[in-house]
Parts: structure tokens; C-alpha cells; sequence
């Protein structure tokens, strides 16, 4: 059977939940993310790098040849082969790379790829490597494209010798570049890639965070379910050991005046006396159940003043000596102050009907942290173990257990009965 307490700590999960994430989600509204599943961010960046290389090789100078020919193709094909990353297996990967470089060598070796294409193609290589290594393998690729280009950047021969220092200055600063432009490339594109996964991450918060959601939402019907059936069994049990026996006495006892209202007045007369105060006992039952199914019991009013006239209209009816001790704190919440009356107010239903006691302690104390509910009667008591599933003593345990308190029953025949429920203060305040 599931219980308020089960309700509590599901909620706390799904708080502790959303507590994580940067936003209130609600489960009617679509989720939003800025950046597409494919992240053709990248992809539109490398295309962009080809076509700037392939125009190079065109335009700086244009000379139409074989060689030209096989430059842009060289260059379509190393375009292509991005259209398909291998992401999980490491030989795979290995050879794509591999591939990569042989593309950019043999395209510069012997067909004449000039430096400015060079340079382009191992930008776009060491990008990819971001989506296909891990940090190791990207910082190996970013060596190997630098060593690449700068072998070919710093092998070509000088002519004539006159500006050998002027080429060698422009070549170093171009090496340099390179690799500053590398070491950017590698470090933007991981922080990219970093927020993506951050994003990924999220969506699944917020479809765990649904789901819970959900889990939620059903086990609070179950309970709702679990406690309108408790509170519609306990409703007829009370109708019928309660109000259906005071109503059947008081027909046994009106049909008895009827038949002595010939023959013996004065006992007639006491039949319709017991009849009537039967019929108000009934009516005193009806109104307790009212009182009982309330839902906001206060009614404006404070904890002390609503147990107060509780306790003074309970004395007033039943006749049984009370005494009262109450002090509470200033500000408790809305549910610890109903939790609380109905305790005292089913213990006092209870001993009214059951433990034939003549008189009732009641205190309400806040020790070190703590408020402590007593009620002590001197009534008739019973065995714990052997009468724990009555509706009262169960609604009053759950009850407590909703806002983590302690539910202590301490009874035996003929020595009373005492009820004690303890809650944490941090669990009662606003």
C-alpha cells in the first residue's frame, strides 16, 4: 500500500532533480535546443575552407591544365570523404586518417598542390580529427598536419638566392601561423563540441526529469485513490457502528413508547425520552463526521485557538475532564497546522468512543528542535499488537510519517492509552 511518505520522497527526488537544471520545465511544452542533432556547424565550415582552396588553385594565376584538373578533384574527393566520419572503431579511424594524409601528399608531390591549398586541407584535417579522436589522438593528427605542411612549406628550393632571406622570414612566419591557426582551430572546435555534449546531457535531464514527472503524477493518483477508498471504508464503518447503531436503538425504543402509550404512560414517556437523547447523540455524530471531513478544519483560525475550542467542545459534550498544554511556534505551514488537529482530533474521537476515560491530558511542546504531540488518557487502554489496523490509529500514523515525524503508540488493558508523535521543526515552518 503505498502512503504520504512514498508521495514525499518521490517529490524530493524530482526537486533534487530540477535543481540541476537551469530551467523550470513544464511537461506541456517542448523542450528547445540551439544546436541541431547532425551540428552542420562544422560541416558548413569545411565546405566553405574546400571551395576557398579549390578557388585558390584556380584563380592564383589561372593556367588551365591536366594538373588542374586533378588538383580540384583531389580536393572534391578529400571533400567527400567528410561526408562520412568513422566514430567508433580505432583501426578504421586510423586508416581514414592515414588516408587523408596520403590525399594531401600525393596531391602535392605530383600534381603541383600549392602551399596556400596545403594549408587549407590539414585545417580541415585536424578539424576533423576533433569528431573522430579522443584529446590524445587530436593533439597527434595537429602534430603530424603541422610537420606536413611545414616539411613542404620549408623544403622548396629558393630562387633566386638574392631573396633567400626575405623567403625564409615569410615561410617562417607562415609556419608559425599555421600552427597558431591550428592550435585555434583544435581549441574552438573541442569547445564546440564540449557544448554540444553539455546540451546532450540536458535533453536527457529534462526526459529523465519528465519521466519522474510522470512516475509522479501516477503514484500520487494511486495514493489519492488509496486514501479516498480508506476515507470512504472508514465513513462506513462509522455510519454503521456509529450513527446506524444510535439510529436503530432509537426505533427499538420509539416503536417500545408505542406500545405502552395505552396501557403504561410513564414508561412510554421514558422510551421517548431515551429516543430523544439517542436522536441527539445521532445528530452530535453527524455533525463530528462534518467536522472530520472538512477540508481546511481551521477555518481561519490559529493552531491554538482551533485546538482550544476542540478541546473545550469536546469536554462540553462528553463530560471528561481535560487539561491542556500548548505552545507552539509563531508560523507553521498550512498542512503541519491541519496534521496536527487531526491527530488530536481523531484521538479524541477515539477515546470517546472507546476508552471510556474520564479524564485527557493533552500538550503541544517544542523541545530542541523538535514538536512533540502528546495525548494521555485514563481510559480502559488495549493491547497495541493485537488492535493496530483500526482506520484512526492508521490515518494518524500516516499522517506523522508525511512530515517525517514519529508515530509512538504506548498502551496496556486497564492502564490508558498515550500517543506521542514527534516532527522536526524544519519540516513545519515556512
Amino acid at each position: 500500500m503505498l502512503h504520504f511518505s512514498q508521495l514525499k520522497f518521490y517529490s524530493e527526488q524530482v526537486s533534487k532533480l530540477s535543481a540541476r537544471l537551469p530551467f523550470s520545465p513544464s511537461p506541456s511544452l517542448p523542450m528547445i535546443y540551439p544546436f541541431p542533432k547532425s551540428f552542420r556547424l562544422l560541416l558548413y565550415l569545411e565546405w566553405l575552407l574546400l571551395v576557398t582552396a579549390v578557388f585558390m588553385e584556380i584563380w592564383l594565376p589561372f593556367e588551365l591544365s591536366w594538373e588542374l584538373l586533378l588538383q580540384v578533384l583531389t580536393i572534391a574527393a578529400f571533400g567527400l570523404m567528410g561526408l562520412r566520419l568513422p566514430t567508433e572503431k580505432l583501426p578504421a579511424k586510423l586508416l581514414y586518417t592515414i588516408g587523408e594524409f596520403g590525399l594531401i601528399l600525393l596531391s602535392t608531390t605530383q600534381y603541383g598542390l600549392s602551399t596556400r591549398a596545403v594549408f587549407l586541407l590539414c585545417l580541415v584535417l585536424v578539424m576533423r580529427s576533433c569528431l573522430i579522436f579522443q584529446r590524445a589522438g587530436q593533439l597527434t593528427v595537429l602534430v603530424l598536419a603541422f610537420l606536413c605542411y611545414g616539411t613542404l612549406m620549408l623544403s622548396k628550393p629558393i630562387i633566386p638566392e638574392k631573396y633567400k632571406v626575405a623567403v625564409w622570414d615569410w615561410r617562417l612566419s607562415s609556419v608559425l601561423l599555421f600552427s597558431l591557426t591550428l592550435i585555434f582551430a583544435l581549441l574552438l572546435i573541442n569547445a564546440l563540441l564540449a557544448e554540444r555534449q553539455s546540451r546532450k546531457q540536458l535533453q536527457i535531464a529534462h526526459q529523465e526529469l519528465e519521466i519522474t514527472h510522470e512516475q509522479l503524477r501516477h503514484y500520487a493518483l494511486r495514493i489519492e485513490d488509496q486514501a479516498t477508498l480508506q476515507e470512504r471504508n472508514r465513513i462506513a464503518r462509522e455510519i454503521h457502528d456509529g450513527l446506524g447503531h444510535t439510529l436503530a436503538a432509537q426505533t427499538i425504543q420509539i416503536n417500545n413508547a408505542l406500545l405502552f402509550w395505552q396501557s403504561n404512560n410513564d414508561r412510554a414517556l421514558t422510551f421517548v425520552k431515551q429516543a430523544k437523547q439517542l436522536g441527539s447523540e445521532a445528530l452530535l455524530e453527524i455533525r463530528r463526521s462534518v467536522s472530520v471531513l472538512r477540508s481546511n478544519p481551521l477555518q481561519g483560525q490559529t493552531l491554538d485557538s482551533a485546538i482550544e475550542k476542540l478541546l473545550k467542545d469536546f469536554q462540553h459534550t462528553t463530560g471528561i475532564e481535560l487539561s491542556s498544554k500548548i505552545h507552539l511556534p509563531l508560523s507553521l505551514t498550512t498542512e503541519a497546522n491541519t496534521t496536527l488537529y487531526r491527530i488530536v482530533q481523531e484521538s479524541l474521537t477515539n477515546i470517546y468512543k472507546h476508552a471510556h476515560a474520564t479524564s485527557v491530558i493533552v500538550e503541544v511542546i517544542e523541545q530542541v528542535g523538535m514538536l512533540n504531540l502528546s495525548i494521555e488518557d485514563n481510559g480502559e487502554g488495549f493491547n497495541p499488537t493485537q488492535n493496530t489496523t483500526g482506520f484512526g490509529l492508521q490515518g494518524m500514523r500516516e499522517r506523522a510519517v508525511a512530515l517525517s515525524g514519529q508515530f509512538h503508540l504506548h498502551s496496556q488493558p486497564g492502564k490508558g492509552c498515550r500517543i506521542c508523535v514527534s516532527f522536526p521543526l524544519s519540516n513545519l515552518l515556512f
